[in-house]
């Protein structure tokens, strides 16, 4: 599970749990879509201070578990 970050004034454990289903929940995520997505948030997690700690796919869906600092907020996009 994730560790405490510690900063300047605080110490935090902020984890997210999310969940995206696909559209129509089409089952289009394949294991080569599945491992490019994991490339992509690993990249995020370098420029950022996002750490994914588990990145996982069915075929009609996407979830994480998310650790990050207050200073980031989860926005709701209805897409």
């Amino acid at each position: 599970m994730g560790e405490h970050i510690f900063k300047r004034h605080n110490k935090t454990l902020l984890l997210y749990h999310l969940v995206f289903p696909l559209k129509y929940r089409q089952l289009v995520i394949t294991e080569e879509i599945g491992e490019g997505l994991k490339r992509i948030c690993l990249d995020i997690s370098k420029r950022y201070e996002v750490h994914f700690i588990e990145i996982g796919h069915e075929p009609d869906h996407v979830h994480f578990l998310v650790q990050s600092v207050p200073g980031y907020r989860i926005v709701h996009l209805n897409i």
